[in-house]
């Protein structure tokens, strides 16, 4: 999985906010707000990374949830991304 060309991230007022550029640029509409640990997943997904690849660097990021909950959260996050084609 990697993020599609198109999209950057953007830190407004502390909030993370997807932003299309170029030719996604007209659709407002793929305009999406993350969280801080989606924020961390947008970056990991820079270059092509598999759910696993993810759950390790969760892991190494933050303590205090199970890998299994992070593997929700990473399928929650890349669902949204899915469903606003940004993922690649």
């Amino acid at each position: 999985m990697k993020i599609r060309e198109g999209f950057i991230l953007k830190e407004i007022a502390d909030t993370f906010v997807v932003v299309p550029v170029g030719d996604n640029m007209v659709d407002f509409s793929l305009m999406i707000t993350i969280n801080e640990t989606g924020a961390f997943l947008w970056n990991c997904l820079s270059q092509d990374k598999t759910r696993e690849e993810l759950a390790d660097a969760l892991m190494a990021e933050y303590e205090g949830a199970t890998r299994e909950e992070m593997l929700e959260d990473i399928d929650a996050f890349t669902s949204l991304l899915k469903e606003n084609n940004i993922l690649e």
